[in-house]
């Protein structure tokens, strides 16, 4: 009976959907199946970082709400007024800033360690950072200027939001790296708390920062992903209406569970080739190493494993996952809510 436990409590779990439709509504059945499979995804990218490596990070809605965020940058109108207002300066002031924190790596790397490194990185840093400002704020109050009831942002480039799918990974993927790079030296518990603070500085920025995707304003009416339809399209399809009046079904009901529908199958599509490749990558030679490093890593180590780079490129790959369903969960909802964004919700319940 041991064997069959796992197999019978997701069998369990489907008795439970199935009631659910039929006692109260297919459209709530199939909503909490794609928010579950949505939270499956987190889970393997989770899962991943903890699980293969023993990366006990407490960021993970960090990467959801980067991946969120890919979905407003790709798919929402395009806003020229905005764009045109400051965003040139935006990026230039971006690029600017990144270029001082690189050259600031530099410099630390270079100075003799000692008093005169770090006040000379201090007054170097504090001089960027008034340049940095000087660039960036104008161009911010430019484009939160423009038309604010409406828009007020840099726009996005109104593509279908399906791309925003591998855009929103990468960006998570990024994050990562910059955060492996500053947090994975850090012991466990310490590792959790900076992953945790850095994470609530994303959300923070993408509230605050109204001209990134309006801030706490909500962006809405972002395209749906290919193939999935808007309801109102397939109530006035005829052969779509045919059909269901066929079945003696309501077109306005019918329409929002196919939708639904479609997005099961391809939330579900992207849940088994991850569980797929996951298990291949698992029972590899490279998935036999990483094990070895979370379970010793002097021992690792010391058969010449770059304990540190696998660390980072295992934290990096998680994150990567995790972004990515934080892409597909707001291409399914079509808006972008900052404020829901909680630690609660999408770190320690996944």
């Amino acid at each position: 009976m041991a064997k069959y436990r796992n197999l019978l409590l997701f069998a369990g779990v489907g008795v439970l959907f199935l009631l659910t439709g039929l006692l109260q509504s297919w459209n709530l059945s199939l909503n909490i199946l794609n928010l579950a499979l949505l939270s499956c995804i987190m889970a393997i990218g989770v899962n991943i970082q903890w699980g293969y490596a023993g990366l006990f990070s407490t960021g993970i809605v960090g990467s959801v709400a980067l991946g969120g965020l890919a979905v407003a940058l790709v798919s929402s109108k395009p806003v020229p007024e905005g764009w045109a207002a400051g965003g040139p300066r935006i990026v230039g002031a971006l690029v600017f800033a990144a270029v001082a924190i690189a050259l600031a790596v530099w410099l630390y790397r270079r100075l003799k360690p000692g008093t005169t490194r770090a006040l000379a990185l201090a007054l170097y840093l504090v001089i960027v950072f008034f340049i940095y400002r000087m660039i960036l704020d104008p161009a911010v109050i430019a484009v939160e200027s423009n038309n604010p009831a409406q828009a007020g942002n840099i726009g996005g480039l109104g593509w279908n939001s399906i791309f925003a799918w591998p855009v929103g990974a990468l960006m998570a993927a990024a994050a990562a790296w910059v955060i492996g790079k500053i947090a994975l030296g850090l012991r466990e518990d310490y590792l959790a708390i900076a992953t945790l603070g850095i994470a609530e500085i994303i959300v923070t920025v993408m509230r605050n920062e109204d001209w990134l995707a309006r801030g706490v304003k909500n962006l809405i009416d972002l395209p749906r992903p290919w193939p999935v339809p808007k309801e109102v399209d397939l109530q006035v399809n005829p052969a779509f209406v045919e059909l269901v009046n066929d079945f003696g079904l309501n077109s306005v009901a019918a329409s929002t569970i196919f939708v639904k529908l479609l997005y099961a199958v391809m939330f579900g599509v992207v849940l088994i080739l991850l569980v797929w490749g996951c298990e291949r990558a698992l029972n590899s030679p490279w998935g036999r190493m990483v094990r070895a490093i979370r379970d010793n890593e002097i021992s690792s180590e010391a058969m010449g494993k770059d304990v540190k780079f696998r660390h980072l490129q295992i934290f990096i790959i998680g994150s990567a996952v995790v972004g990515l369903a934080g892409a597909m969960m707001t291409s399914m909802e079509g808006q972008l809510t900052p404020p829901s964004y909680l630690p609660l919700r999408f770190t320690f319940l996944i």
